[in-house]
């Protein structure tokens, strides 16, 4: 059992160790490549993907060199990992729980609206400073000039991206006649700049929420995977750590009992005659 429980703990531990570098490579390629350089995700990953490493170095070098402090570093440092994946994970789920598109009569792309989201979100989006720098890398990752050819047909006949959607063009609902602007708050927000058109619309924020919100997603599911996978090496690092220690202090008086019903080690006998010796001396 000592063995196997250590094999197993190492063995674990290595695959989590080399599991946290394409999760650090993940968060570092989402920052660069994300169309709103949102942070929700990448920081989260980053701060995990750390700690998973770390742990698991932990783990992997106390299981295979019967390092007790070490494997106690690990369990302890495993549990609160365990707890804050656990939180994240449900807060997640809750905050991505509300949202979705609203289908658009006649078109492929759907529409998105501010007010659907959960609070804590539509909060995020509506500080301006961290608006202004959400909008700078939309405008920088050139989302909309991607359907500037687009023509008539093509919006009702292709699809678009959340962003695209609530960005880069005008609410369907708005009618623009003889400069009387109808249709909602976003209308009147709309501007045919290229560094303006709707980047100030509900309408917008709503669309990175809404790609926030599926990436987020996407997270959680992966989330509950490595929560099952670090609750099973935690079960096998509390094996490791008891026989890791057992392992330094072979016998004990009150292990007698428990020696009748398996085999005793080759030093059993040695050890329980000078233990019998050293009774009668004192």
């Amino acid at each position: 059992m000592y063995r196997f429980s250590n094999t197993v703990i190492g063995v674990l531990n290595l695959l989590t160790l080399l599991a946290s570098i394409p999760i650090i490579g993940t968060a570092l390629y989402k920052a660069r490549s994300s169309t709103t350089c949102e942070n929700f995700l990448q920081t989260p990953l980053l701060v995990i993907g750390f700690i998973i490493l770390l742990v698991s170095l932990a783990g992997f070098i106390g299981a295979c060199f019967n390092v007790a402090w070490a494997l106690w570093v690990y369990l302890v440092v495993m549990i609160f990992l365990i707890a804050t994946l656990m939180g994240l994970t449900l807060f997640g789920l809750v905050v991505t729980s509300q949202g979705g598109g609203v289908e658009v009569p006649g078109r492929v792309y759907k529409e998105y609206r501010l007010g659907d989201y959960h609070p804590w979100l539509r909060e995020r989006v509506r500080d301006p400073q961290y608006w202004n720098s959400i909008r700078s890398c939309i405008l920088s990752s050139k989302t909309c000039t991607k359907i500037e050819t687009w023509t008539t047909l093509d919006y009702f006949q292709r699809d678009m991206t959340s962003v695209q959607s609530g960005c880069c063009k005008p609410p369907t609902a708005c009618t623009y006649e003889a400069g009387v602007v109808d249709g909602g708050g976003d209308c009147y927000r709309w501007n045919n700049g290229v560094e303006m058109l709707c980047y100030e619309c509900d309408a917008c924020k709503a669309g990175v929420l809404e790609e926030i919100r599926l990436d987020w997603r996407k997270l959680s599911v992966v989330n509950i995977l490595v929560l099952v996978l670090l609750i099973a090496v935690y079960a096998a690092g509390c094996c490791a750590f008891h026989n890791t220690r057992h392992a330094a202090h072979p016998y004990h008086p009150s292990d007698d009992n428990r020696m009748t019903r398996v085999r005793p080690r080759w030093d059993y006998y040695w050890w329980r005659w000078w233990h019998e010796k050293k009774e009668q001396l004192y």
